[in-house]
Order: C-alpha cells, then structure tokens, then sequence
C-alpha cells in the first residue's frame, strides 16, 4: 500500500485526481493488479472447451469431445512457474514481460488465445482507475483491531472466488 501510494503521489500529485492518461506511468499499480489477479482471479476454473480430436497431453489421452476445464486459481499458485507461489509480491512483475493479454500461460485470469475474455480492456481500465482512485483518495486502515499478520486468506470457492471470512477495512479520507 505504502509503494503504491508514493508512486501515485510522485505520478499524479495530491492535487489532482488520477486519470487514464496516468495508468501507463504508475509501473508499480499495474504490478499490484498483476499480481493480484495471479492469486485471485475473478473466475478461478474458465470456461469450458471441448477437445475437438483425440489427443495425448503430456502423456494423457484426451478422447474428442471431452469437456476440459482449465484451472486459472492453481496456475497462478504453481511453483513450477512462480517462485514463492503463494506470497503476494508485485515486484516479481515489475522487470518482466509476463502480462495477462499475452501469450504467457502461466497468468491467465482472464483466458487466452482466440477465446479469452471480449471484456479484458473494460476490466483492465476499470481495475486500474479504481483501485488507483481508492488509494490516492483514502488512507485505509484494518478494522476490528485486525493485524495484516493475523489476516485470514481463506478463499470459498464456488462461480468466482471471495474471501471465506469478509475483509473489513475503514476509510479515512485524506485532508
């Protein structure tokens, strides 16, 4: 929280409020929505396909028509493509080519290839905007006398994914 809003005071200011043409310079922002998305993407298994052949995968046969779910929640959690798989780390983003519109299999929260999701520059823009304005408005603190520590980050699983045990947090608008 502390880096992103030092970025944000150094890109946009205290004085003015953050803009579109602002997302592109806030490195670290764009960081902290990569990285969150790996750890929690909206939709945690994508949409079904069907294989349309037979085909061996790594040593599995797949029969045609076989409906295939791909895990975007374990992906983004593999240790064999992320180091510390599951600690929140933005900068591990930050010197690297990994994005989410890409070809990189292993972030894809929002699908790949030919089928991923016709909504992915609505949501980018509108992640970007928000949790930018969020920061730079607010200061924000844990309620209920909650420690990041003693966070719980169970997740329920289901359509999309939420935290097993809500989040509280309490604004407090900045002077």
């Amino acid at each position: 929280m502390r880096k992103a809003k030092e970025e944000l005071n150094s890109i946009v200011g205290a004085s003015r409020k953050v803009e579109e043409s602002d997302i592109d310079d806030l490195q670290y922002l764009q960081a902290v929505v990569k990285e969150t998305l790996r750890l929690h993407p909206p939709a945690p298994l994508l949409l079904p396909r069907n294989a349309r052949q037979n085909t061996n995968y790594m040593g599995y046969f797949i029969p045609k028509d076989t409906q295939i779910f791909v895990n975007a929640w374990t992906i983004g959690r593999d240790p064999n493509a992320w180091e510390d798989p599951l600690s929140f780390k933005p900068e591990r983003f930050l010197d690297s080519q990994i994005d989410y519109k890409e070809q990189n299999y292993e972030l894809i929260p929002f699908g790949a290839g030919r089928r991923i999701c016709p909504g992915i520059s609505l949501a980018e823009r509108a992640l970007h905007i928000a949790l930018a304005s969020l920061i730079h408005y607010f200061d924000w603190e844990l309620g209920s006398g909650t420690t990041p520590e003693a966070m719980d980050m169970n997740e329920s699983m289901g359509l999309t994914v939420r935290k097993l045990v809500p989040l509280k947090v309490q604004p407090k608008k900045r002077i």
